[in-house]
């Protein structure tokens, strides 16, 4: 019973053996899209056959263009890298045991997109000036399916596409355009974008994109000065000038100052020109000169300073300045600094003590001079910041009339006694003089009068009267 029932478990064993059928597969199947460069590996596959016989071949019988490798129950077809000559439908066939034969294909379809696109731009673009853009797509295919567009931020600048081209391998595709680039475009991207839209082809990305910053040079414009506080100022204050302008690369700034004769005088070398006490000599047009090195440009902003005060260094000037006579001609000229410039005019002082407004003018002129225009003259210098007053007395010399010299009792009087000398003429500036026996002068009297009290016989003398004239 033993061996028995050990043939009914052999029995049982072998009837529940199932044979599979014969089959084949490609894997991938029917279709792959590879890009050029890249490596393909396309399989075929048995089952329910243990010793297959493997074969590949194309359609067209054209070269595989790739390595074979046959296993057990499968054989592998190894492109690498793939190239244009594998696109092809390739043809697996098996025979299974000399007996049986089975055949399947896949179709290899290629494009080459591999890498995003590169942008050239001139480094030194220069605002206004044409500049030109390329835009390379390396390795492209298949071309008539490309599209390229050149934008400035999101505005469309060129777009083209490649429809007629027929190229029958990967190629570099290049795009030119020619802009004018303006000052605003500095900092805004220029961006090539590359599609590559084959509707029945599955693959990623079907677009790539490059973009680059524009660097335009452009300048110096729109230069402007600002003064603070503004361009009238207080003498003593402080002033800034400070000169803006628009350039790239930023611009060298120069100041200079116009001067006498319109030459020039050079000053810092600075955006801002600081003065920390203005005098009125800094009044005068400053001027900013911009220069752009990289544009060989230049440009310049001019501005009117004007430093205020009220009136100095006022003064008077007489000619001639010899003493003058009645009759002759004297010109008086009254000068004064000051912002705005000072307004002059003159007063004549009464013998009332009153002064009388006589001219509005700088300079007065007195002819005929007489004894009447002898007295103080002022000048008044005045702005809406103040004013400062100078004077100057006009003196005149007249001849010497009428003189009289009396001496009280007499000239002759005895010893001890008190004796007057009186002197009258005009005003006397000096008086009398003694003169003694050995010649020396002694003045005696400053006023015209002089007493000699108790008179000695030392005074027995000779005396000399000096007359002067006190001009004025």
């Amino acid at each position: 019973r033993k061996i028995k029932v050990e043939k009914a478990a052999d029995f049982m064993c072998v009837f529940s053996f199932v044979v599979k059928a014969f089959e084949m597969e490609i894997i991938p199947a029917e279709r792959i899209v590879a890009q050029i460069g890249s490596t393909l590996m396309l399989t075929c596959n048995t089952t329910g056959c243990a010793s297959p016989s493997f074969s590949w071949r194309t359609q067209m019988d054209s070269p595989l263009g790739g390595k074979v490798r046959n296993h057990r129950t499968y054989s592998t077809l190894t492109m690498n890298p793939v190239s244009i000559v594998n696109s092809h439908s390739y043809l697996c066939t098996v025979i299974c045991d000399d007996r049986e034969k089975k055949e399947k294909s896949v179709k290899v379809e290629l494009y080459s997109f591999p890498s995003d696109p590169i942008i050239e731009i001139s480094p030194s673009l220069v605002a206004g000036e044409p500049a030109t853009v390329i835009c390379k797509i390396p390795d492209v295919y298949p071309s008539d399916h490309l599209e390229v567009f050149l934008k400035k931020d999101e505005h469309v600048l060129h777009e083209k596409y490649f429809l007629e081209d027929d190229s029958t391998n990967t190629e570099t595709k290049t795009v030119t355009y020619t802009f004018h680039p303006m000052a605003e475009d500095a900092g805004k991207e220029i961006t090539c974008v590359a599609r590559l839209p084959i509707d029945d082809m599955d693959f990623e990305p079907k677009e790539r994109t490059s973009s680059q910053k524009l660097n335009a040079n452009f300048g110096p414009q729109n230069t402007v000065i600002t003064a603070s506080p503004g361009n009238s100022a207080m003498e003593g204050e402080s002033l800034n000038l400070t000169c803006v302008t628009q350039s790239n690369p930023p611009a060298q700034i120069v100041w200079s100052k116009y001067l006498a004769e319109e030459s020039i005088q050079h000053l810092i070398k600075n955006n801002v020109l600081s003065i920390p006490h203005v005098h009125f000599n800094d009044s005068g047009l400053y001027i900013c000169e911009v220069i752009n090195l990289v544009t060989n440009k230049t440009e310049k902003a001019t501005v009117d300073i004007i430093i205020q005060d009220g009136p100095k260094n006022t003064m008077i000037t007489v000619f001639p300045t010899a003493a003058l006579k009645e009759g002759e001609t004297v010109t008086m000229k009254c000068t004064s600094s000051g912002n705005p410039a000072p307004v002059i005019s003159w007063k004549k002082k009464k013998a009332t003590g009153e002064s009388e407004k006589i001219s509005k003018n700088a300079t007065i002129t007195i002819e005929n001079l007489k004894s009447q225009d002898l007295g103080l003259y002022e000048c008044e210098a005045y702005n809406q910041f103040g004013k400062e007053e100078k004077a100057v007395k006009l003196y005149i010399q007249v001849p010497l009339q009428n003189i009289t010299v009396l001496v009280y009792p007499s000239e002759n009087v005895q010893e001890v006694e008190n004796t007057t000398v009186t002197c009258s003429t005009y005003t006397l500036r000096d008086g009398p003089e003694k003169k003694s026996p050995s010649g020396e002068i002694i003045l005696l009297s400053v006023n015209g009068n002089f007493i000699l009290c108790s008179v000695t016989k030392n005074f027995t003398c000779i005396y000399v009267l000096h007359i002067f004239i006190k001009v004025g």
